[in-house]
């Protein structure tokens, strides 16, 4: 009696269990070509909501933006975003009151600082970091230090 459990035997076992898994390769194909779709189709809805949702958003965000006419001659208060580095409670984050010598197109203003010492101190700003000053005395802060010499 020859021993069972051949080398040809073990082909046919593992062919048998490859047919098993896959019925048919044409079937398999086409099932895997509809799962592919399906993500691509999942991919393409994303990014469409995502879209929308950009939208959505630029639209909010714009109807919460205020339009600002400023004219020459105007007082205005500067916003200090450079602050940040050395943040504190205390501090205002509005520096001013500056006087307004032009108004530029695209929202660009170029300011004067009317109490500097040197001639006609000036600079040009995004007029979104600007607001409107209307009086009053404005609170400086300034701060001493001492060093002791040991």
């Amino acid at each position: 009696m020859p021993p069972t459990g051949g080398v040809g035997e073990l082909e046919h076992k593992a062919y048998g269990a490859l047919k098993l898994l896959n019925f048919d390769e044409a079937t398999s194909g086409e099932k895997r070509k509809l799962q592919l779709l399906e993500l691509e189709e999942i991919r393409m809805n994303a990014y469409e909501s995502s879209k929308i949702y950009k939208q959505k958003m630029k639209v909010y965000h714009d109807k919460k933006l205020q339009r600002q006419n400023f004219q020459p001659g105007q007082q205005v208060l500067l916003f200090n975003f450079r602050l940040r580095l050395f943040p504190g409670k205390l501090k205002s984050k509005w520096s001013g009151p500056f006087m307004i010598k032009e108004v530029r197109p695209h929202g660009t203003v170029e300011l004067v600082d009317p109490t500097a010492c040197t001639p006609e101190k000036r600079w040009i700003v995004n007029g979104q970091r600007l607001k409107f000053y209307n009086g009053g005395q404005l609170e400086r802060l300034t701060s001493v230090v001492y060093l002791n010499d040991p």
